[in-house]
């Protein structure tokens, strides 16, 4: 009776600290999505001399801060360019602010439904990691976390919340990223790269213009009216210059162009003698281009010296190359055969600092200008393509980039050795569950093996990688499969998908013993405590067998509990799920409000003198995965005829009580320690046993010697 007291005693305080809790540290507006935060204060904030806030507009949606009429800044939010699901499976909506040179001004949280951030890490951390950002570029290679790399900027993570804070990072340079290109800031960048190519200096040939014209070397761009009719619909140009319906086919310009400083180009279209001349002309690194054109000039009667050719530049990779008075000379004649008449010719040079590569395909581009008014114009542009052949020139092969990997992909580079580590351990428990009948027959060993196993599992797997599975994980589970399902969020974390894999693999096979027994953290910790109390003789309490079966209930009913509070919120119920101290015990080591502490500690002294008891009574996990004990294929716990009647060694030894008194193992409550299973081999522990080799000795003792006669 006195042992039931006590332990009544134990089970109220459990009850009244997370009372406590619950009162003390989840009120009502906790119970919910950190509420959102409206953008336009902390613009503010960020852009104290802004005299205009614009309306958030255009394509992607930003916000343009403006001091009287210079621009100072932009502002977003990430879920507007980058909706990416964090460890809720809800996005992190942050409101970024950078310069018109793409420097980040500041990164705030505008809106998260992260647990473990609002019931765990303080908003401060949150508001200190994204602090960082200030004064990076966009052009940076953020990070966070992992070793220092040559070309790649670091952010320090936040303890706890490895993955919030990784998919944090990811929004913020995505939609920073698709912003300043947009503006401008920065360009596309290629998808392959082509190093520098080098004009073979020796390659001619004698080739009249329909052959240069026919295999490429010399391009035309061609325009009749209509085309440029067409280009200028909708504009107020709309019908300035407009051709009838009879001069539509008509030519509006004709220019053909090439690539000059190539022999068998330059040599048939300028002869020898200019050909030479203008070779000893160019620099290193300077290209010439020759245009030759009829129709709309591509010099243009406006053109002044000293001034920039307007109508004409040349594209490559992204960047536009102009040409001014000194890259321009006239083309006085051309000698190839067949040429036809140009009403103008020119050479235009391109110098070195544009580092323009003749292996890269470029384009020429025309633009048309059309006037609206006395100075007003309205242009559109046109372009032809350019591809040097390969025989004039020695093309290196293209280097294609690295993929940039996916945030999983990078995770899962960032943990690798974690994964190794992990995977020998799943390895070894296989292992020695499929060898468990040789290794029981060793009680020193396996012990030992059991308690160091437990060991690994805490400090490894629960304290260093943060691998301790939660209902929570359950309920995302629920609420993705029954949504748009994608594998993307549970890949985040590749110890806790892991041990997801390895649950559900013994789930199938054992039960949900194996994982309860030796892959749960906070079990581990709790056995251990417990063994070493034993070890230095602290007495235990059990409770009656008819009290402690009726307490299994109070886990089942908290899972359903639970499980009805996601279906109406998972934001809810993952305050709730605060029953659970696994947050506060391997997450955020005890650094958090002391009311979560106390209780944590109170359950881990509880084993002091009982075994297990949060694993027993109170675990939603625990009852979650007990679920798959009917489908389990294997039943390899051994029982004899006379366990439980007359026999009771067994039940009487079992920690958790998982042994029913008819001798039956619970398998919805077992832990698979297997010391039952090193009684049942043991012929000096296990009564069937002893009794057996009694009656061998026996047996032995009664045999008559036989007597050998000649």
């Amino acid at each position: 009776m006195q042992k039931l007291f006590s332990y009544f005693q134990i089970t109220k305080l459990s009850v009244t600290l997370l009372a406590l809790l619950l009162s003390v540290c989840l009120p009502a507006n906790a119970l919910f999505v950190s509420p959102p935060k409206d953008p336009v204060p902390i613009i503010k904030e960020i852009f104290p001399q802004a005299t205009d806030i614009g309306e958030k507009a255009g394509e992607p949606l930003i916000w343009t801060i403006r001091k009287n009429d210079e621009v100072i800044g932009y502002a977003f939010e990430t879920n507007d360019l980058a909706k990416i699901p964090a460890y809720s499976g809800e996005p992190v909506n942050m409101l970024v602010a950078i310069n018109p040179e793409g420097v980040y001004l500041g990164a705030k949280v505008l809106e998260h439904h992260e647990p473990i951030i609002l019931a765990g890490i303080p908003e401060s951390k949150l508001h200190k990691f994204v602090d960082q950002y200030d004064g990076l570029n966009v052009t940076d290679r953020l990070k966070v976390g992992g070793n220092q790399t040559e070309g790649i900027v670091h952010i320090d993570g936040l303890s706890g919340a490895t993955v919030t804070v990784m998919v944090m990072n990811v929004a913020i340079v995505k939609s920073a990223t698709i912003v300043a290109r947009a503006l401008g800031i920065i360009s596309a960048s290629q998808e392959i790269i082509q190093p520098m190519g080098t004009i073979y200096p020796e390659v001619f040939e004698k080739a009249d213009w329909t052959k240069l014209t026919g295999d490429g070397s010399i391009r035309k761009l061609y325009l009749n009216r209509k085309t440029v009719d067409e280009a200028f619909v909708g504009t107020e140009a709309e019908h300035i210059e407009a051709a009838s319906a009879e001069q539509k086919q008509d030519m509006f310009a004709e220019v053909y162009f090439a690539q000059v400083n190539i022999p068998t180009v330059g040599r048939n279209i300028l002869g020898d003698r200019e050909y030479d001349y203008l070779m000893s002309s160019l620099k290193p690194g300077e290209h010439a281009l020759a245009l030759m054109g009829t129709g709309y000039s591509f010099k243009g009667s406006g053109y002044v010296r000293g001034a920039i050719f307007d109508r004409i530049q040349v594209l490559q990779n992204g960047d536009a190359i102009s040409f001014r008075d000194l890259d321009h000379a006239r083309l006085p004649d051309i000698y190839i055969d067949g040429a036809p008449d140009f009403t103008e010719r020119s050479i235009f040079i391109i110098r070195e600092h544009h580092e323009f590569n003749p292996a890269s395909d470029w384009q020429l581009e025309l633009l048309v200008r059309r006037q609206t008014g006395p100075l007003e114009s309205i242009f559109t542009s046109f372009k032809a393509d350019y591809h040097t052949l390969d025989k004039y020139i020695d093309r290196p092969p293209v280097i294609m980039p690295e993929p940039e990997l996916t945030l999983a992909q990078q995770v899962w580079k960032e943990k690798n050795t974690e994964v190794i580590i992990l995977f020998v351990l799943l390895a070894i428990l296989l292992a020695s569950l499929f060898l468990q009948d040789i290794l029981v027959r060793h009680p020193t060993f396996m012990h030992n093996f059991r308690h160091a196993f437990l060991i690994v599992t805490v400090v490894f797997i629960g304290w260093s990688w943060g691998g301790q599975l939660s209902v929570v994980n359950v309920f995302t589970f629920l609420q993705a499969f029954m949504s748009d399902f994608s594998w993307d969020l549970f890949v985040l974390d590749p110890v806790i998908f892991i041990l997801w894999g390895a649950a559900a693999v013994t789930m199938l096979l054992w039960g949900r013993a194996v994982y309860c027994g030796w892959l749960c953290p906070f079990g581990a910790l709790q056995e251990l405590i417990n063994v070493f109390a034993r070890y230095i003789k602290i007495p235990q309490f059990e409770l009656p067998w008819a009290v402690h079966e009726r307490l299994w209930a109070i886990k089942y009913l908290i899972l359903l509990g639970l499980f009805g509070i996601s279906m109406e919120s998972l934001a809810t119920a993952e305050q709730f799920a605060e029953i659970e101290p696994f947050k506060t015990t391997f997450l955020l080591k005890f650094d958090r409000e002391w009311p979560f502490v106390i209780y944590a500690i109170a359950l881990l002294a509880i084993n002091v003198v009982n075994r297990k008891f949060f694993c027993r009574y109170l675990c939603p996990l625990g009852a979650a995965l007990s679920t798959s004990n009917s489908v389990r294929l294997f039943s390899w716990l051994r029982r004899r005829p006379e366990c439980g009647q007359p026999c009771k060694t067994c039940a009487k030894e079992c920690e958790i009580q998982a042994i029913n008194p008819d001798g039956e193992i619970n398998m919805r409550e077992c832990h698979y320690c297997l010391d039952c299973q090193v009684t049942y081999f043991n012929e000096e522990k296990c009564p069937p046993l002893k009794k057996l080799a009694r009656k061998k000795q026996k047996y032995k003792e009664q045999q008559i010697p036989a007597v050998v006669t000649e």
